[in-house]
């Protein structure tokens, strides 16, 4: 007999404030008291973006009351929200109301993908004692450097689209009706969609005339650009030693937010605040940019059918790792503790532990005759350290960046599409560095987290490098692996500027994010360098002024070394092949 399944809708959930949050609950039709699952979502309860994460319907036909709700001041929920500051306190109240239901059984695990695996990690560094497993997906870990900045540089594409499509709305249509000001910023934010090219071209952002009613809080983010308390007090990985539960990370090669992912899963594992906490944590990635897709494409890449989470039914992985922590099922099938998609080879391979042990860093030296600008230069990469080489230079305009072209992107594709491309059109321009390996006469699989080590100076007291990973094959296409970039002024800390002296040479250390790639043989290691990703990341207008403050801009000569004692390198991962 067909199980039946009971759904009911907007269950008012008081918060400590008095406030209601609304939920819906999905639910096997019986008395028996059984597990719930969590999700707690800014988008909207029924919304499309809950089918980015695991089924409801099918999660509730497994023995699972299925909760979801609408976060604070969201859609049918009352109160006012404010972006990740309203999950610590709220995440905690809904996970211990649901415990202690009628058709609970007191244990709760949290599942979801990007803003909805904010919203349980927020909850988790709360320690809620009902809280016993969570799934997050696609989400960070530090929403200073890795969500709303990176390297110091302001993610002004994913911030900006985000707000303007997934944010705002919402609250200004619900203030509309009594707020001629909210009606009015709701007409420029919904036609500014369509023209968000021209606000991603706006330099000082602090002018900006969307998202004042609508999103506040994307003015504090520019008012924060340093690490500081208003950063500390949100900052998942800083809190890993007060976490107690195991969970399922969840990520992509290509997603924005991958560094978060693989850093709470290491976090977790080296920090957790129990053994069970520390031993139970799961690593699956795939080559998936975000948004969890159901397709095989991640930007132009095709990495086939294998690689989908529908082909290796991801959401059973997920029920099974529910099933073991919340109904004591320790026989079931999980996969073992690191699961990887290897690009290159295109398939899926267990491992123990990440980054893996049996890794080779290996250091590839930066080379050149000075003239390493494009493709088409004489810049090449070797695990021979350089002796007495000429630098290569560059002039970078903020009036005319280097664009971007795929990496780790969201929301808008239309403008900002995120994945894999070819980086030709990109390497072709006079302030972009190409540095190339010769074609390798044996594959080489590189895996792990991605580290340049670079000596240079600039002419600005203010300024940024950027730097890409390639995959160059033989008939010519370059496809982009991984990227960095790093502001100048917080070259030596997050928490403190300090501008440049123009022309001394500086070192600096940009990360690259991670990447699990075989080259083929016949295939280069490449590396790109430049000093804007735009609008990736906003652009340094090279000035030292405060940021965001002024449209002002002029160029900077960037020099970059590569000689002894100034050996620029990149670190990589290199796996040694299985003879």
């Amino acid at each position: 007999m067909a199980k039946k399944i009971t759904v009911e809708k907007d269950i008012p959930i008081p918060m400590r404030d008095g406030t209601l949050l609304k939920a819906d609950l999905y639910r096997p039709d019986g008395p028996e008291r059984l597990p719930v699952l969590l999700n707690r979502t800014p988008y909207g309860k029924s919304g499309p973006m809950l089918r980015q994460s695991m089924d409801a319907v099918r999660a509730a036909l497994n023995d699972y009351n299925v909760l979801i709700q609408d976060c604070r001041g969201r859609y049918r929920s009352e109160g006012t929200w404010t972006c990740f500051i309203s999950e610590l306190e709220d995440g905690y109240d809904t996970i211990e109301w649901a415990a202690h239901q009628p058709w609970a059984d007191g244990k709760v695990g949290t599942w979801g993908s990007s803003y909805m695996g904010v919203t349980q990690w927020l909850a988790a560094s709360q320690t809620p004692p009902s809280l016993k497993a969570m799934a997050p997906a696609l989400t960070a870990a530090d929403y200073h450097n890795g969500w709303t900045y990176q390297g110091g540089a302001f993610a002004l594409g994913f911030n900006l689209s985000w707000t303007m499509t997934a944010l705002a709305p919402d609250r200004l249509m619900k203030a509309r009706a009594h707020d001629r000001a909210a009606s009015e910023e709701l007409g420029r934010v919904i036609s500014g969609i369509d023209r968000m090219r021209e606000w991603l071209d706006a330099i000082a952002l602090k002018d900006l005339p969307l998202f004042r009613i609508g999103a506040p809080f994307f003015f504090d983010w520019l008012q924060h650009p340093a690490y500081d308390d208003y950063w500390r007090r949100i900052d998942v990985q800083a809190h890993h030693d007060r976490i107690a539960v195991p969970a399922f990370n969840i990520g992509g090669w290509y997603d924005i937010f991958l560094g978060g992912t693989l850093s709470n899963f290491t976090g977790m594992q080296s920090r957790g605040a129990t053994e069970q906490a520390r031993s139970g944590q799961q690593l699956l990635v795939g080559p998936w940019a975000h948004g969890l897709p159901r397709a095989n494409m991640a930007g132009d890449a095709d990495f086939g059918y294998r690689s989908t989470p529908l082909s290796i039914d991801q959401d059973r992985m997920v029920l099974n790792f529910f099933d073991r922590w919340l109904k004591g099922r320790d026989r079931v099938s999980l996969p073992s503790r690191v699961r990887l998609f290897v690009m290159g080879v295109n398939r899926w391979r267990d491992e123990n532990e990440w980054p893996l042990a049996r890794t080779n860093w290996l250091r590839f030296y930066l080379h050149s005759r000075g003239r390493a600008n494009s493709a088409g230069g004489d810049g090449a990469l070797s695990t021979d350290a350089p002796g007495d080489e000429p630098p290569d230079s560059y002039v970078y305009n903020p009036l005319n960046p280097t664009p971007t072209r795929g990496g780790g992107l969201c929301c808008y594709p239309a403008v900002v599409p995120g994945g894999a491309f070819d980086q030709r059109a990109i390497e072709s321009r006079a302030d972009v560095l190409v540095y190339s390996t010769q074609p390798l006469a044996e594959a080489v699989e590189v895996s792990g987290p991605i580290r340049l080590t670079l000596y240079a100076s600039s002419s600005a007291p203010d300024t940024d490098f950027t730097a890409k990973l390639v995959d160059a094959a033989p008939c010519g296409e370059a496809r982009n692996l991984t990227d960095g970039i790093i502001r100048a002024r917080y070259r030596q800390s997050r928490s403190q500027a300090k501008l440049l002296e123009p022309g001394r040479m500086y070192e600096y250390t940009i990360d690259l994010g991670a990447t699990c790639n075989v080259f083929a043989a016949g295939h280069r290691i490449r590396l790109e360098i430049s000093s804007s990703n735009f609008p990736r990341f906003d652009r340094n207008p090279n000035t030292g002024h405060d940021l965001f403050a002024d449209a002002k801009t002029r160029p900077a000569l960037q020099t970059v070394m590569h000689r002894a004692g100034a050996a620029s390198h990149l670190t990589l991962p290199v796996i040694p092949a299985h003879k």
